[in-house]
């Protein structure tokens, strides 16, 4: 019997993307050249870079970045020489002809187009784009908790079909549990032609169980930040990735004490803004909804003097999903109203 080679797992820092979220998308070009660096030593595979929810998406609603998307892209890419440049991108946020031209030019070397789980039918168009400019492309499904492993199959087929080189099923809202992981990556790895991955988020403390329950299921993708720094209660942190990977014999090009260094850097550059576990995150997870929310839903609830936790039960009930902002705004008023708090005045 011949030796069996491990297979190499994909390893993507989603830090300077996912971390927007927790930095009100206030991260300059300094912290982006600095931490991409670090990321770059460490090992990863990918370096993803932008506004928390991707190209073209800075804006009043969702939050305005601090500089144009085109120099950080521009910033990152110059600051890695082995890691490739990554973005995430949403249709409806970003067009063809203006975001995913201008990041073409930017040099970045993968996008990732994502959308609601069962929405696989708006990323024809940019996943059929990107692969005639010649750059890796990748599908993402994302708030995946919301839909059956059947339902996920059908989509992630889709997007195989558009020209996907790469699905990944994000846990949005750190709802899932190991079992869930395994059912829906399992089913994915053993349907589908292109590689699996996963994004978690820790709301519930299971990012790390769920990547682990991903790879063991057959997922070659998996993402994470440093230190989890993320929306809401944060992601896999890389550096705990990193050391459990090392233990289980697990294949990447990961640096350990490289990783760990990124990670001890992310500390002192987004100090206070790093994600903790609280009472809020926690009521996300289990409500099911978008970590991105947790700033916005705070924000709203301080206004009209409501509990938070109430604001994200309530999203949880009307199954609301990135880019329903405007929900947070509208549900907080009616349990006031409902309260019999007092609206806040008009200015």
């Amino acid at each position: 019997m011949g030796v069996k080679i491990p297979t190499l797992i994909t390893v993507c820092d989603a830090t300077l993307r996912d971390g927007s979220h927790a930095y009100s998308h206030q991260i300059t070009l300094e912290q982006v050249r600095s931490y991409a660096a670090a990321a770059d030593a460490a090992g990863y595979d990918f370096v993803e870079v932008g506004h928390g929810n991707g190209l073209g998406a800075s804006s009043l609603q969702v939050g305005e970045s601090l500089i144009p998307e085109g120099e950080m892209l521009r910033a990152a890419k110059e600051s890695l020489s082995r890691a490739r440049l990554s973005v995430h991108v949403i249709p409806g946020f970003a067009t063809v002809k203006k975001e995913l031209h201008n990041a073409v030019d930017a040099g970045v070397d993968l996008f990732r187009i994502g959308c609601h789980c069962t929405e696989a039918d708006i990323s024809q168009r940019h996943i059929s784009y990107v692969r005639s400019t010649g750059r890796e492309v990748w599908g993402v499904l994302m708030m995946s908790h919301m839909a059956s492993a059947e339902t996920l199959l059908e989509e992630c087929k889709k997007m195989q079909s558009y020209g996907a080189q790469g699905v990944v099923l994000m846990d949005s809202a750190g709802a899932y549990f190991p079992k869930d992981v395994t059912e829906k990556i399992g089913l994915l790895e053993s349907k589908l032609e292109v590689p699996v991955g996963f994004h978690a988020h820790n709301n519930l403390g299971l990012a790390i169980a769920n990547s682990l329950a991903a790879i063991e299921a057959g997922a070659r993708i998996i993402d994470g930040t440093a230190k989890g720094f993320g929306a809401g209660a944060g992601n896999a942190p890389l550096e705990l990735l990193a050391a459990v990977f090392k233990q289980l014999g697990h294949c990447t090009t990961i640096d350990l004490y490289q990783s760990l260094d990124a990670a001890a850097l992310a500390s002192r550059l987004f100090a206070g803004s790093l994600p903790v576990s609280d009472d809020v995150t926690i009521v996300s997870g289990l409500a099911g909804v978008f970590s991105g929310f947790s700033k916005p839903v705070q924000r709203a609830s301080l206004l009209f003097k409501v509990d938070p936790r109430d604001v994200f039960m309530e999203l949880g009930r009307r199954k609301a999903v990135g880019g329903q902002e405007d929900m947070i705004v509208e549900i907080a008023a009616e349990l006031a109203k409902n309260q019999g708090g007092c609206l806040p005045p008009r200015r």
